[in-house]
């Protein structure tokens, strides 16, 4: 069966995360939208020409659509689509202020992709993060294991980048985990942390891993801060694409995400960044990964901090 996946967003974010995905070669067809005319023909048509350069056969797809829902016949029958339409932030704004106006962005893209591709399995990368998962699935009406949200695998790497830098020694070295939502209440776990199977706690003291901690809550902060006119794109795209390729090899995978949490951890009823199995269904099961009392007490309470934004969501 071909197998078809489809970036909404055709930014640098979904630009990159295309073509990430049509090099993978695992899709007979990657498509990418947006509303300004002509901009994802124009990439696809670049993107095409290095298929033999790069060695991959996967053929993209640009089509421009529109807020009434035009175009979106070229998405039709996706495995899988990834969000990412919706205002990037700009130095000094926090993921929160994007609310309002990228609320109707997805709720607009979430319905239009619910009409063309019912049985697609979502990755929302449209900030803020866990509240446009969580408006995604409503939108869509989907199961909720079909809508997931990525953040959790871009936080890891980014204090698997960091702690990698401050101990010189090789990412490929270096274990982490961050869970929680993404933003003001990530939680990193340093106590799933380890440096060449050896515990972070052995390697850093307490208050270099909370420097650490910070660094990554503050990651796309300190990204946009040093652009000034835009986000970041190069790490995120690389865990969209990532979980993309997850759902469609049903690889069943464990990957931090943003996944509808029902009872785990004793919390219940929201889009939680957690560790999760991903394959064609999307969300297999959450992974109770196990957390020292000061780290669960500190899921929790972003559990509640997210479920409060997510219920204003609702209304939007």
């Amino acid at each position: 069966m071909a197998k078809k996946v489809s970036v909404v967003g055709a930014g640098f974010y979904g630009s990159t995360t295309a073509m990430r995905l049509a090099e993978y070669n695992i899709f007979d067809t990657v498509v990418l939208t947006d509303i300004v005319e002509g901009k994802p023909e124009g990439l696809a048509l670049d993107m095409n020409q290095s298929r033999s350069i790069e060695g991959f056969e996967t053929k993209i797809v640009g089509a421009t659509t529109t807020a009434e829902g035009g175009g979106y016949e070229a998405t039709a029958h996706s495995d899988v689509v990834v969000i990412t339409a919706g205002l990037p932030r700009k130095p000094g704004m926090s993921r929160m202020d994007l609310i309002g106006v990228n609320a109707g962005i997805v709720r607009g893209v979430a319905e239009n992709i619910a009409k063309h591709s019912p049985n697609a399995v979502i990755i929302v990368v449209s900030n803020p993060l866990d509240e446009m998962t969580a408006l995604a699935q409503l939108a869509t009406g989907f199961p909720r294991n079909r809508v997931m949200g990525q953040a959790g695998m871009l936080d890891t790497a980014r204090f698997t980048n960091f702690v990698a830098e401050k101990l010189n020694v090789p990412v490929g070295a270096v274990k982490t985990l961050t869970l929680g939502s993404h933003g003001d209440t990530m939680v990193p776990v340093p106590s799933r942390c380890t440096v060449n199977g050896v515990a972070l706690t052995d390697k850093l003291s307490a208050t270099e891993i909370e420097d650490l901690v910070t660094r990554t809550r503050n990651g796309g902060a300190e990204v946009v801060a040093l652009l000034k006119t835009g986000s970041a794109y190069y790490a995120p795209s690389a865990a969209a694409a990532r979980m993309a390729k997850a759902v469609i090899e049903d690889s069943g995978e464990i990957m931090p995400v943003c996944a509808w949490v029902d009872g785990e951890f004793g919390i219940s009823g929201v889009y939680l960044g957690v560790e999760a199995q991903i394959g064609c269904t999307g969300i297999k099961k959450v992974v109770e990964t196990q957390l020292l009392a000061n780290e669960l007490a500190d899921l929790k309470i972003a559990a509640e901090a997210v479920r409060a934004k997510q219920a204003d969501v609702q209304v939007l």
